[in-house]
């Protein structure tokens, strides 16, 4: 096998893992960066979920809710946020679990990040048609 075939396996078993955990969202990232860095839109795809995200050791609503505490906490990543509350949604986190994670981490991230998080969330349940919540 060469180089470049094992490359594009590794891609494309990523970009399947993609597709499943971000659906259209997670693609329309990888499009967007096609015509600026399409290397970091390969090493996206293929490491980030190729090896990343499709390792056994987490479920994949596991990883979604430790993904959105790590973006709550570093914050000014609400771009990357929407992306990952939708891949929450995505994977069986329900509305009301990424709340509650999202106010969980007022107390490590302060409420600042902890508002933009949730304001980021509401912006996705509102497109996905989910509020109000009860």
């Amino acid at each position: 096998m060469t180089e470049q075939t094992e490359r594009q396996q590794r891609y494309e078993h990523g970009m399947a893992v993609l597709d499943a955990v971000d659906g259209e969202a997670g693609a329309n990232v990888i499009g967007a960066l096609g015509d600026i860095s399409p290397e970091l839109a390969h090493q996206v795809v293929a490491w980030g979920f190729g090896e990343i995200y499709s390792r056994p050791g987490l479920e994949p609503r596991d990883r979604q809710l430790v993904t959105l505490g790590m973006l709550t906490a570093l914050g000014g990543c609400e771009p990357q946020l929407e992306v990952h509350v939708n891949a929450a949604l995505n994977v069986g986190l329900t509305p009301q679990q990424i709340v509650e994670a999202l106010l969980h981490s007022a107390v490590y991230c302060g409420f600042p990040r902890a508002l933009n998080a949730t304001f980021t969330a509401k912006k996705v349940f509102d497109g996905r048609g989910l509020l109000p919540l009860a």
